[in-house]
């Protein structure tokens, strides 16, 4: 395995967390020690960075710069929503912990506050003075209210009254109108007011919510306007016609703010009734402690302290924003707007030359095993393996994980199909993936309807692992197939995420899974698996042991990992121990890295870069050098304890020769990126790799685009 060596640059010094300083130089590191590790919040915050700093880069098409915007708000969302509410819940209730870093709760959410401020205020300049310029350009107008023409204000007062006036509740706030109880992200506007209404009520004060059925971007006709595409805002809309909500009063402002509040759910672990439990907590989430208030920023102050107060949050928790308060809803510009020279160019994943001429998924699985990965390579051949078992009468039972599916997934259907054609068919369904939930109890609810016995997997360790095992007759005895993957069985997001899948008939990798089907279904001892390494039994003490092994070789010892996170102190602590023992470490790490690389003594010999792009770089890969004869596995599992220590995870082998080349080509092509990487630095700051002069740009995903996917459309 080679690096390129391709220059690094900086691409901002502002707006990042604070340096943290480097342990000293010497042979007694103290591998506890907090100064060794970063922290994983302020680690996950520099992630949403990165993704936010695409938007700048002009080699990604304009409305996909936009739509990096807008998931970087969604990100920052889930964030406020999960991690800083769990750092708040632990102050309130008196909980504190302290991570490896050895920082306290206080002080991330200090050290979250500032960085954030900064991240968002660079986001909303990017917004204001790059992009929105940029879209006019290319004749794609945001039209303000001052800038409509009669016959546009014509429409839009036509469009609220018919559209936003029947459905929009206005609240007026007095001692019989409390203040609401607003929606978690929902777009709300308060209204200052002048006058007394019908019954002599003079409050001073309203809130209006904004109808959540309504879009936050609506498209003017093309018949009001001067060519080009014109897109106004729901709330220019409700703001130009405020007064209409409160007749005969006098509005003197109107303000969009929307809170952020707490979102995680918490189960008992001894539940009777999972999916009943997981009913109730749904409704809470919608409404549990604020986190984050944010305002316009031209809202009198008076009219902030007042929605602090009333949300118990502080200066610290405000977030005074230059224009829209919920800029993820600017994704819709995508669908708004027909303009193909302004996105990605589409492209037709392949189908492998294995199954491409083979009407029976199960003749080309036994023939050699096949290894696919998504989107350059397409996830209809999982889906064709399930249709087919649903159909094929030698198939008599189906078993599979489902994590994440989507609402209209083939995959479901086909596992319907298979049970009403009296197949035995289980599903092990994780109602707890987060934000997936309600979709998960509806896809419950639609399987048991069709036959298919539904389980909900271990209470206290979410069923993540990604498995199917179809058990099938073949002259006169039992073969089973398996499907084994890095990624969820959701074909929306097998375009989108990089993962791995691997078909096989292989009979120990078989047997293993059908006994990991036996223990998430029944009861008993953990069985003996043969092949597979699994959480939370084998897969933390494997990893370790084989970081060990090639920390024996020394300087022959050669580690790459590919996570989306890593963060567990054991890997960590034992990949320090190989680096300095000599060991050569890459690790590709898309988001959370708390190791510190790059330090003397400590870690000189760990290389840590993170790849941001057009895809989610999604697939978990482990590969061990072995002094020549590469140990290589795909999983499920990321380097964190949630994963190793308290989820049902898998790692599987990859052992056929062609196969394994064929990964090792692929983390090659990552290794080499120098433009798509960013490389971690030892004070923590990350910096973007940059071609050095006269050299080829090379950005990986584009790489693999040209290696395995058919011609553009």
């Amino acid at each position: 395995m080679t690096t390129e060596n391709a220059q690094t640059a900086e691409i901002s010094d502002q707006s990042v967390p604070a340096p943290v300083d480097v342990p000293p130089v010497g042979e007694d590191i103290n591998l506890d020690a907090s100064e060794n590790y970063f922290n994983r919040e302020l680690s996950q915050l520099q992630f949403n960075y990165r993704v936010l700093k695409q938007a700048l880069d002009t080699t990604h098409p304009l409305i996909n710069r936009l739509i990096f915007c807008c998931i970087f708000s969604s990100n920052m969302d889930e964030f406020f929503e999960i991690r800083v509410a769990g750092l708040r819940q632990q102050m309130k209730y008196g909980r504190e912990t302290v991570g490896v870093d050895g920082m306290q709760p206080d002080q991330v959410l200090a050290e979250i506050s500032r960085v954030a401020h900064d991240y968002i205020h660079e986001q909303y300049d990017i917004i204001n003075n790059v992009l929105i310029p940029e879209l006019e350009k290319e004749n794609i107008h945001f039209v303000r209210r001052r800038e409509w023409t009669p016959a546009q204000a014509e429409w839009v007062r036509n469009y609220f009254e018919e559209e936003i006036l029947p459905v929009v509740s206005p609240i007026g706030l007095d001692p019989s109108h409390p203040f609401p109880r607003l929606v978690n992200k929902s777009l709300n506007f308060i209204v200052e007011l002048d006058g007394k209404d019908a019954f002599g009520r003079e409050t001073g004060m309203a809130i209006v919510p904004a109808p959540r059925s309504l879009p936050r971007l609506v498209r003017l006709p093309d018949d009001v306007c001067d060519g080009g595409d014109n897109l106004v805002f729901l709330s220019s809309m409700i703001h130009a016609h405020a007064d209409e909500l409160f007749p005969g009063m006098e509005v003197k402002g109107c303000y969009q703010f929307r809170l952020t509040r707490n979102a995680d759910l918490e189960l008992e672990d001894d539940l009777e009734d999972l999916a009943s439990a997981l009913r109730g907590e749904l409704l809470s989430r919608r409404f549990g402690d604020g986190v984050r208030l944010e305002v316009a920023d031209n809202c009198p102050e008076e009219l902030v302290q007042f929605l602090l107060r009333e949300f118990g949050l502080t200066e610290r928790d405000l977030y005074q924003v230059h224009g829209p308060v919920n800029l993820t809803r600017l994704m819709a510009v995508g669908s708004l707007v027909d303009r193909p020279d302004l996105t990605y160019s589409s492209f037709s994943p392949s189908i492998p030359r294995q199954i491409r001429s083979k009407e029976s998924m199960f003749d080309a699985i036994r023939k050699r095993p096949l290894l696919l990965l998504h989107p350059y390579e397409n996830f209809s051949p999982v889906v064709d393996l399930l249709r087919q078992a649903a159909k094929d009468p030698h198939v008599l039972a189906i078993r599979q994980t489902l994590y994440r599916t989507g609402a209209d997934s083939e995959i479901v259907e086909a596992l319907a199909d298979a049970a009403r054609r009296g197949k035995e068919v289980t599903a092990v369904i994780e109602l707890r993936a987060r934000f997936s939930e309600a979709e998960n109890l509806e896809l419950a609810s639609r399987l048991q309807e069709a036959g298919v016995i539904v389980v909900y997997g271990v209470v206290g360790y979410k069923t993540h692992a990604k498995m199917i095992l179809i058990v099938r007759r073949e002259e006169g005895r039992l073969r089973r197939y398996v499907h084994l993957g890095t990624g969820n069985y959701h074909a929306g997001n097998a375009r989108l995420y990089t993962d791995y899948s691997f078909l096989t008939c292989d009979e120990s990798i078989g047997d293993d899974v059908n006994k990991l089907f036996q223990q998430l279904t029944g009861m008993g001892k953990a069985l003996k698996i043969k092949k597979l390494f699994h959480a939370p039994f084998t897969l933390h003490n494997r990893l370790i042991s084989l970081i060990e092994r090639e920390a024996g070789l020394g300087e022959n010892g050669r580690i790459i990992f590919k996570f989306n996170a890593l963060t567990e102190p054991q890997v960590i602590k034992a990949l320090y121990r190989a680096s300095q023992a000599g060991a050569s470490i890459d690790l590709i790490i898309r988001g959370i890295c708390c190791l510190r690389p790059q330090v003397p003594g400590l870690s000189e010999n760990i290389r840590v870069r993170s790849i941001i792009g057009r895809f989610l770089e999604h697939t978990r890969v482990y590969y061990f050098g072995n002094n020549g004869k590469p140990d290589v596995y795909c999983s499920s599992a990321d380097g964190m304890e949630r994963n190793l220590l308290s989820r049902v995870e898998t790692a599987f082998p990859i052992e056929e020769p062609a196969l394994i080349e064929r990964v090792t080509e692929d983390l090659d092509t990552y290794l080499s990126d120098n433009c798509q990487s960013w490389v971690l630095q030892s004070d923590g700051s990350y910096l973007q790799n940059q071609p050095e002069e006269g050299e080829e740009r090379l950005a990986s995903q584009l790489v693999l685009l040209d290696r395995l996917t058919s011609k553009p459309n």
